[in-house]
């Protein structure tokens, strides 16, 4: 090993032989193994006594909701660690890996692509694993690995050190009579509760569940002051938004409850330097949406629009896996992308900006006509020669599949090298010629959608999210 491991390695050995609590040394030491292998995230996990639940004792960078999912069951959570093995999930939007994942969709709704899992043993058994977790698919080359390894060693002395097994087993009732602890899960009144302590808590909520963004409410009370009997004061935010690892507590415009609350806000942050939170009144909700690109800070037209059928975070997340399927597909070819003006545009640039190969886009404009505007003529043509060029068409959207037929049918009548196509939405229930889709994003059902280049009479495009007209304003039927 080389470059940075052995001062990880320094600082880690450091804090393990400290002063600190056991839950301090397992953040410090998961901070320093993710950054070292230029992971997102980091857990630190211990077997208990029985084998069968994994306890977490260190995390870095992962949300609480993530944290706070569900127990892990060693059996059913990347089973192979247990055999000692090192296990590496390339990319767990592959579906043929997920057997061996036990919360596939909560861990992709997190933004997790890649996992490597590393066995912690001592005296040859397996006592507790490592997770690095990766926001974008990421190799990890045998140096990370064999670093990865020092640190499981350097927990193994740790677990031992600080008796970790007498500790656990405080929560059985005898040695003859184990009762297994349970992880403990949010109540379902925590996630959605009938009744809020203010109507702008109310307001916020709706406002949140249009944009399909995951929240808790009131998860957590954290101790301010402290005084002889235990703790004197407490602060429990008004919510907690996962996809942004962001707590927010709201306030009216009165003076007095500003000043509180702000007077709580900055002790909070001096307490508890690693938890992100911001006080918002109503005013602050749409920059807040805006800077992680949820909505607009400005005025923008959403009105008729029923809600957010998926989120500007979950569209980047899946344009960036199609671009790596992409890639590998056509790995040392250069590729000309093919999109119909003007609905693809959103779609066609993300895409572009996420794969790793020389591609040539070009466009074309087309126009209906006909009772039934099937009728397609070509107003635009390619600007490029696609003659023994490999090509993608890229699409917006494929619902009956006669404008793609025909397109398809003009194209190939060029002689590419190949013809495959892409499309972010499959609107297959109104599918009348069966067009082959190479790529597709997402397939939907049959409601009129608006957002991220789909229009209705040119309003819309401009959306970052995708959502769902109101049944009144959709007349003219499916796109």
């Amino acid at each position: 090993m080389s470059g940075n491991y052995y001062p990880a390695l320094k600082q880690i050995s450091k804090v393990s032989n400290s002063a600190f609590g056991l839950r301090k040394i397992g953040n410090s030491i998961a901070k320093s193994a993710a950054k070292t292998v230029h992971g997102q995230g980091c857990r630190i996990l211990f077997l208990n006594p029985l084998k069968r639940y994994l306890v977490t004792v260190g995390a870095y960078g992962l949300s609480d909701l993530f944290l706070r999912k569900g127990p892990l069951d060693a059996r059913k959570s990347l089973p192979d660690i247990l055999d000692g093995r090192i296990v590496y999930i390339a990319d767990i939007a592959d579906i043929a890996v997920t057997h061996g994942i036990q919360y596939p969709e909560e861990d992709r709704d997190q933004g997790i692509s890649s996992i490597l899992g590393v066995p912690i043993t001592k005296n040859g058994e397996v006592v507790g694993e490592i997770r690095i977790y990766t926001r974008e698919p990421q190799e990890f080359s045998e140096s990370d690995r064999s670093f990865l390894l020092s640190v499981a060693d350097i927990c193994a002395l740790l677990f031992e050190k600080m008796e970790l097994y007498r500790l656990l087993e405080k929560g059985y009732k005898s040695d003859k009579e184990r009762i297994e602890p349970q992880v403990p899960q949010l109540p379902t009144s925590a996630l959605r509760p009938t009744n809020f302590a203010h109507p702008s808590e109310g307001e916020f909520a709706k406002l949140l569940d249009f944009y399909r963004i995951e929240w808790l409410y009131e998860p957590r009370a954290f101790p301010l002051r402290w005084g002889k009997n235990g703790v004197a004061e407490m602060f429990t935010p008004d919510f907690y938004l996962s996809e942004m690892d962001l707590y927010v507590e709201l306030t009216t415009l009165k003076q007095s409850l500003i000043t509180e609350k702000n007077r709580k806000v900055r002790r909070l942050r001096e307490l508890y330097p690693g938890i992100n939170i911001k006080l918002l009144n109503k005013n602050d909700y749409t920059r807040l949406l805006a800077k992680y690109g949820y909505g607009f800070a400005g005025e923008a037209k959403t009105e008729g629009v029923e809600h957010v059928l998926y989120s500007h975070t979950q569209i980047q997340r899946r344009v960036r896996v199609l671009a790596k399927r992409i890639s590998q597909d056509y790995a040392g070819e250069k590729l000309v992308l093919v999109g119909i003006l003007k609905g693809v545009v959103c779609f066609m640039s993300d895409l572009m900006q996420n794969l790793s190969l020389p591609v040539i886009p070009d466009f074309m404009a087309i126009s209906r006509y006909g009772s039934d505007a099937h009728v397609v003529q070509i107003t635009k043509d390619l600007d490029s020669t696609i003659t023994g060029q490999h090509v993608l068409m890229v699409e917006d959207i494929v619902d009956t599949g006669m404008t793609l037929n025909y397109v398809l049918k003009y194209i190939s009548a060029r002689n590419p090298a190949s013809l495959r196509v892409c499309t972010f939405l499959d609107k297959r229930v109104r599918r009348l010629v069966d067009v082959p889709l190479d790529y597709v994003g997402f397939e939907i059902t049959d409601e009129f959608i608006v957002g991220y280049g789909l229009d209705r009479g040119g309003e819309y495009r401009n959306l970052p999210f995708i959502g769902v007209l109101h049944q009144e304003l959709m007349k003219e039927g499916a796109k």
